[in-house]
């Protein structure tokens, strides 16, 4: 099986999310896509709602019957990225993991704990987001991992890639943020 791991704050869930996901379904041949919500993020200095809430916003957004909600990394209680995946592969050694993220991550990638161990560990998918395109290709990840970018017109393959692997594709894009919803007040913070 072919899993698609989309992990973030979820603060709150918007259509983006769900179009990102949908998108990387076709894109990169994946059986499902699984959104971890998770606690917290590291590289955020204020909270977010509770899990329950944003878990619960989640399940009411998706209308996708191969997209779903998971509070994995509550329950494991781990707190990077790498440590999930690290527990998830080990937990389902059967299930190929490819991680998943938007354009404006990839552009901070290599702030992100261990994330050189989560390039070597499972392939990854980016999907460009609105005005992030180049700096995104031109970020420290990319950068040293230019080797392991495979062409977009490959990208159904990824799910089976040997890591490390990764793939950039450009879909039409919706420009909405988690903050920007959070700031026209459109969510509780």
């Amino acid at each position: 099986m072919r899993v698609g791991l989309l992990g973030g704050s979820f603060d709150p869930p918007h259509e983006g999310h769900l179009h990102l996901s949908k998108e990387a379904l076709k894109r990169f041949g994946l059986d499902c896509v699984v959104w971890l919500v998770s606690p917290g993020n590291p590289l955020k200095a204020k909270a977010p709602a509770s899990i329950g809430q944003r878990m619960a916003a989640a399940q009411a957004l998706i209308d996708h019957p191969r997209i779903w909600v998971s509070d994995v990394e509550a329950r494991l209680k781990t707190r990077y990225t790498a440590q999930t995946l690290e527990a998830l592969v080990r937990l389902y050694p059967a299930v190929r993991f490819t991680w998943l993220m938007g354009a404006d991550n990839l552009a901070q990638f290599h702030r992100w704990n261990a994330w050189q161990s989560i390039m070597q560990r499972v392939p990854v998918g980016i999907l460009a987001r609105p005005g992030t395109r180049m700096s995104a290709l031109h970020a420290p990840a990319a950068k040293i991992y230019t080797p392991a970018r495979l062409p977009s017109h490959v990208s159904r393959h990824l799910g089976m890639a040997r890591p490390p692997a990764w793939c950039f594709v450009n879909m039409p894009m919706r420009d909405v943020s988690s903050t920007e919803l959070r700031r026209e007040g459109a969510w509780p913070s």
